[in-house]
């Protein structure tokens, strides 16, 4: 019986840009372009549902990593998707991937558009995960909820009063958001 998803050590690679980065691979196609997943914001292997990574290996080779700053990876998280995809870039080179399928989820996902962007070379398919276009409306921050944000509090809109339950005009409904603020942006939908 094959070991799965969740039982698989963390190895680590170093990339030419001084990062190690952790990582996991798993399945078969040694040789074979792999699938390659780019995590959601501020998560690490652990997040990933073994019972996906594990159906998806059955047919190929799946390799994860946590980003630059995250779970098992050094250095300091970055804080531009553009930095994110250069990360992620330097790491599909210390695996020796010429060219790989990117699976990107939320704002791994923005992290794989940019990646097709800037070295289309690279990316065999690109398969976007809950995901959105670069400048579409209401991406324009992070949740006020959301800890740890990455763009600069001077970029961020403004925190509604704490008596109003409702985002403002624009804002992104996130799952963190309270039960309050979610009725509010389907009403606005």
């Amino acid at each position: 019986m094959a070991i799965g998803y969740s039982q698989l050590a963390n190895e680590r690679v170093r990339a030419a840009n001084g990062i190690d980065y952790g990582y996991r691979d798993t399945g078969g196609g040694q040789g074979r372009v792999p699938l390659v997943l780019l995590q959601h914001l501020a998560r690490n292997l652990d997040n990933w549902d073994p019972a996906l990574i594990d159906a998806l290996a059955l047919a190929r080779r799946v390799v994860t990593f946590d980003n630059a700053g995250v779970g098992g990876s050094g250095r300091t998280a970055p804080d531009t998707i553009e930095q994110m995809a250069r990360d992620a870039i330097a790491f599909l080179a210390a695996m020796g991937f010429g060219q790989a399928d990117l699976l990107g989820f939320s704002i791994g996902s923005f992290v794989a558009q940019q990646i097709a962007l800037v070295r289309p070379a690279i990316v065999r398919r690109l398969v976007l995960a809950s995901s959105a276009p670069q400048g579409a409306v209401g991406i324009h921050g992070w949740h006020a909820h959301h800890p740890g944000s990455l763009s600069p509090p001077s970029a961020r809109p403004p925190r509604p009063p704490s008596s109003s339950s409702a985002p403002p005009t624009g804002r992104v409904c996130w799952p963190l958001s309270t039960r309050p603020e979610r009725s509010a942006c389907r009403a606005r939908s």
